[in-house]
């Protein structure tokens, strides 16, 4: 058993594509992952699996929440051990970061080295950005939401889907996950 998170994008937001945790923490169980723990109502499940492969797993449940719940959610998925080498790698947090300026991006996949140049040629000074691998780093001097450095910039530019945490979020995850 390997222990995982499920980031799901674009649930409970303004109304819109509503889940209850409850709801999701069961529907989790009856496909037989164990130890299911939900964190707030953005759609962050921590779970055990069998099954080590993420792509089959995010697959798994977005076709379980489309037959359950009627609509498509993109899902990434990640061991609570990726997570934790994400936070210990994050080139803009250090014990002064104001994490409130902090997001991590996930992406459901590797963009391909020609997508992340062509990308990385995009200055939005102030906020900032560094991609690595499947994760996109990134401080935002203001908010988020007015920043341009948005999951459909990234998914746009690199050709994957995305979804963002801010950074509070993600080391909650880190905890819980318990690694």
């Amino acid at each position: 058993m390997q222990r995982k998170i499920a980031i799901l994008r674009g649930i409970n937001v303004g109304g819109k594509r509503k889940i209850l945790m409850s709801d999701l923490k069961a529907m989790f169980e009856a496909l037989e992952f164990s130890n299911v723990v939900t964190y707030i109502q953005s759609g962050n499940v921590i779970f055990d699996s069998k099954e080590s492969a993420h792509t089959k797993l995010a697959e798994q449940i977005r076709g379980a929440i489309k037959n359950k719940f009627g609509f498509e959610v993109p899902v990434v998925i990640r061991t609570v051990k990726e997570l934790k080498q994400a936070t210990d790698s994050n080139p803009y947090y250090t014990s002064n970061s104001d994490i409130n300026k902090l997001h991590l991006t996930f992406l459901n996949e590797s963009p391909s080295e020609e997508n992340i140049k062509e990308t990385e040629r995009y200055d939005y000074a102030p906020d900032l950005f560094t991609i690595k691998d499947k994760d996109v780093f990134i401080y935002c001097e203001g908010k988020y939401h007015q920043s341009k450095l948005s999951n459909a910039f990234f998914e746009k530019k690199l050709k994957v889907e995305a979804t963002t945490r801010n950074w509070k979020t993600v080391l909650k995850l880190v905890a819980l996950g318990g690694n």
